[in-house]
């Protein structure tokens, strides 16, 4: 059980009447929704981005906040599936892309600026050389290519419950159901979506997090095979799991005893858990790094690199293209975003805001008798409802939707905007204040006591 018995009855009833009180708060959402579906899938852009019964639609965001088309505003905890560590409309991000506009704003050649913001990755996450491209998934989608061509072998290694992007090599085990992964010990491939070809399972193998037990029981039988192993150093599709003390360093080992090469997709956490993410947070160097999302200050832009022995296997008949890799207005906005808003400065401040959120929300949920627990990660933190940390995807599929389900829902309507599932996380910027972070505590207290109450 994820929570005490009476709050089973409250949660059902407040689910019920928030979602009424949503329906009367966002008409205009509502109207615009039922317009998109006749020209979109699901209504919009991204299937990430669908809801029930319908999405908010917004319009606008400065600083901390943004507003959707009813006119009402949010402190916003969501910032773009973890994209806008820097805030909305920063000063000086919308001051580098409008100098880009005014000189063009796009050239398919590289600029001086590629090469600054590719020393500046460098220096971050301790790599030799970087190739951008212009989202997460392009980023792990070439590095593993990259991989499979440089170990000489085409199986690719991939944690159960970790999502790396909408390519077919990684689109297996996403979130499996219980009855069809297999053995905890031993995860099946399960495809994440139809029109994968049969077969392409035979080239992604999965294993538990945190269970270096069962990765070197696997690398010992196949090890020969597998080329790459791509993970999140830290599990960022089931709330936040954090590798145990140990299983980064003992990941890196096996795969270099077994020439396997180690990717690091930090898509998530890259620059938002620390300056040079969990390669630096943790301290263990991966064979390449994914990076994308909070890199591009709200624009499109992602990059891989590492050895430079690898890299350069780009120049030995590895694909690695595209027409907007390092477009201008992109590198403009990666670039101020690094040097010139995320400074030693802004991550103090990211760190205080974020333990004064986590341990505002953990205080709230024990007072409430709540069994949850919360996560606190620089820019990046997570409630999840277990009484008990979590280790591994299948700990996350026990976890009971409801009481998460029912606080989307009461938290939107008062002004807190969010991810909209259990498995994400939020994500603040260096634009929020102590106000910011004082309201979710507060709207969080509320919807603890009501669905807590007797």
């Amino acid at each position: 059980m994820t929570a005490p018995d009476v709050t089973r009855h409250n949660v059902k009833r407040v689910l019920e009447q928030e979602l009424a009180r949503y329906g009367r708060r966002t008409p205009k959402s509502a109207a615009l929704h039922e317009r998109a579906e006749a020209a979109m899938p699901f209504g919009v852009a991204s299937s990430f981005q669908a809801g029930d019964p319908y999405p908010i639609y917004m319009v606008s965001g400065e600083g901390s906040h943004i507003t959707d088309v009813d006119g009402n505003t949010y402190v916003d905890y969501h910032n773009g599936f973890g994209t806008m560590a820097v805030g909305h409309a920063h000063p000086k991000v919308r001051a580098a892309i409008e100098r880009a506009a005014k000189s063009g704003t796009h050239f398919a050649a590289t600029t001086e600026d590629d090469v600054l913001l590719a020393e500046e990755l460098k220096r971050r996450f301790g790599m030799e050389k970087v190739r951008f491209v212009n989202s997460g998934s392009e980023a792990t989608m070439d590095a593993v290519r990259l991989a499979r061509a440089a170990s000489g072998k085409d199986v690719l290694l991939k944690i159960e419950g970790s999502y790396h992007g909408h390519h077919d090599a990684v689109m297996y085990s996403v979130v499996p159901t219980m009855d069809s992964g297999g053995a905890s010990e031993r995860p099946w491939s399960v495809p994440f979506s139809r029109g994968i070809p049969k077969g392409t399972e035979q080239h992604t193998m999965i294993v538990p997090f945190n269970d270096v037990d069962a990765l070197e029981r696997v690398l010992d039988e196949h090890g020969d095979d597998i080329g790459a192993m791509i993970m999140e150093p830290v599990m960022m599709n089931l709330g936040i799991i954090v590798p145990q003390r140990g299983y980064l360093e003992s990941v890196r080992a096996l795969c270099t005893k077994h020439d396997v090469v180690l990717i690091f997709d930090e898509v998530k956490t890259g620059v938002t858990i620390a300056p040079g993410g969990a390669t630096e947070y943790f301290g263990v160097q991966p064979d390449l790094v994914c990076l994308a999302k909070a890199i591009g200050g709200g624009t499109p832009i992602g990059a891989f690199g590492g050895r430079a022995d690898l890299m350069d296997e780009i120049c030995n008949g590895v694909a690695a293209l595209g027409t907007f890799n390092g477009n201008p207005l992109s590198v403009a906005a990666s670039l101020a975003t690094l040097t010139e808003v995320l400074t030693p400065d802004a991550y103090e401040h990211l760190a205080k805001m974020g333990t004064r959120l986590a341990q505002g929300c953990e205080e709230v949920l024990q007072n409430a008798g709540v069994r949850a627990h919360t996560t606190d990660l620089g820019c990046k933190g997570s409630i999840t409802f277990s009484d008990r940390k979590l280790v591994h995807y299948r700990d996350f599929q026990t976890i009971d939707d409801s009481l998460f389900d029912a606080s989307w829902y009461w938290l939107i309507n008062r002004g807190i905007f969010q991810t909209p599932g259990k498995e994400e996380q939020w994500t603040i910027s260096v634009q929020h204040d102590e106000d910011d972070i004082d309201t979710f505590v507060n709207v969080l207290d509320e919807y603890c006591r009501e669905v807590a109450s007797a």
